[in-house]
């Protein structure tokens, strides 16, 4: 799917696990859960792993999530208190942000 190379950070959907995962060199370093319903995805955790805290695998699990959902035609509901500050500091990912009701998973 995306793939952060200036991290070493490969981004993947895994929607039978309903998130998305980040990997280093396969193994998994970070993943971003989700609930989805049609046109709808709510990011509601997001985890990175310590081994990996602080190399820019949750900014690379955000940025692939988020290019996933626009160009699938998803709005967001940033639930996940990483993923609302993501969206902040980086508005070109503001007009995914999905306004509260209909349609929300």
């Amino acid at each position: 799917m995306a793939d952060a190379a200036d991290a070493g950070v490969e981004i993947s959907d895994n929607p039978a696990e309903e998130r998305f995962e980040a990997r280093i060199g396969g193994t998994l370093a970070g993943l971003a859960q989700y609930l989805r319903s049609a046109d709808v995805i709510a990011f509601t955790h997001t985890e990175v792993d310590l081994a990996h805290e602080g190399r820019g695998v949750g900014s690379a699990l955000a940025r692939g999530a988020l290019d996933a959902a626009r160009e699938a035609g998803l709005k967001v509901v940033p639930v996940c208190p990483f993923f609302a500050g993501y969206i902040r500091k980086h508005p070109e990912y503001q007009p995914l942000v999905h306004e509260k009701g209909d349609g929300a998973p």
